[in-house]
């Protein structure tokens, strides 16, 4: 457009809150991820674990179902174990789903020069690593502590007040646990896709840290004859630090205070891993 014409405006509308800007990443994320219909028809089956957890919930109040197949009591016990051993399931779809959407959130940018794009406009750091950020965190909350909530609920409206009241904790470990859980495995696929430009392998990493690091802890605990070789495993760690917020009996040697200094360790790392790579240009010897 031609100067002296003087037509060009600049624009005059509402401006996006500078706290909130962050989202705009996250928003258009959304929009790539679910435009994937494997991916979609993935994000549902995650929620299997929660509907079939319902169905036993109910069951387990039904006093009619109960009386027809001569069952005395509850069908199963829903206690801190009950809700434990659901988000010890809902890790490994946390991490099969960090696998499916963590590899394409940050290594796109890399790989096409992107990030001066990013930066060069009112976007900091901190912002575009809290914009992809929110793409998994919102996506493993809404398998996690939102249906953990769900079900908790559910089981205080049947058993009453007093089951509500006397188990108030579990609840509370239900968000720090998933809070906990969100964070590491976050920061783990934030990370790994930043380093690793190509996304297959980058998710291939992702279950690569779940399973070989399972496998190897494995092995050392069956060589050295101990159950050390667990720190090696995030899933193992996770697993130990909600165990202590359910209050249930450990399961292995080492005290939940080291999964959790190892837990805060495997964080730190991620997010010197992520300062190190996301530059806004590249020095190349």
């Amino acid at each position: 457009m031609a100067v002296y014409k003087r037509s060009y405006r600049g624009y005059t509308g509402d401006l996006t809150p500078e706290w909130s800007r962050f989202l705009v990443i996250t928003r258009h994320a959304w929009r790539s991820l679910f435009a994937s219909r494997p991916m979609t028809g993935f994000f549902v089956a995650c929620f299997f674990p929660f509907l079939i957890t319902s169905i036993i919930i109910y069951l387990s109040h039904n006093a009619t179902l109960l009386s027809v197949f001569k069952v005395r009591g509850k069908l199963i016990d829903i206690d801190a174990n009950f809700f434990g051993n659901f988000l010890h399931t809902q890790v490994v779809f946390s991490f099969l789903l960090a696998a499916f959407a963590g590899p394409g959130l940050i290594s796109p940018d890399l790989a096409n020069n992107g990030l001066v794009l990013y930066f060069c406009r009112p976007f900091s750091r901190t912002e575009y690593v809290l914009g992809k950020f929110a793409v998994l965190a919102v996506l493993l909350s809404a398998i996690t502590w939102v249906p953990g909530l769900l079900l908790f609920g559910m089981e205080g409206s049947l058993s009453g007040f007093r089951w509500m009241w006397d188990n108030l904790y579990v609840a509370g470990a239900i968000l720090t646990g998933s809070f906990l859980l969100i964070a590491v495995v976050t920061l783990l696929a934030l990370a790994l896709s930043a380093w690793v430009k190509w996304k297959p392998v980058a998710g291939a990493l992702v279950l690569g840290v779940m399973f070989i690091g399972a496998g190897f802890g494995a092995a050392v605990n069956g060589v050295m004859r101990t159950e050390m070789g667990d720190l090696f495993s995030i899933p193992a760690l996770l697993k130990t630090a909600c165990d202590a917020l359910f209050r249930l009996p450990p399961r292995v040697e080492f005290p939940p205070n080291l999964a959790w200094l190892g837990l805060a360790a495997i964080g730190a790392a991620c997010l010197y891993l992520l300062s190190r790579k996301l530059r806004a240009y590249e020095v190349v010897r």
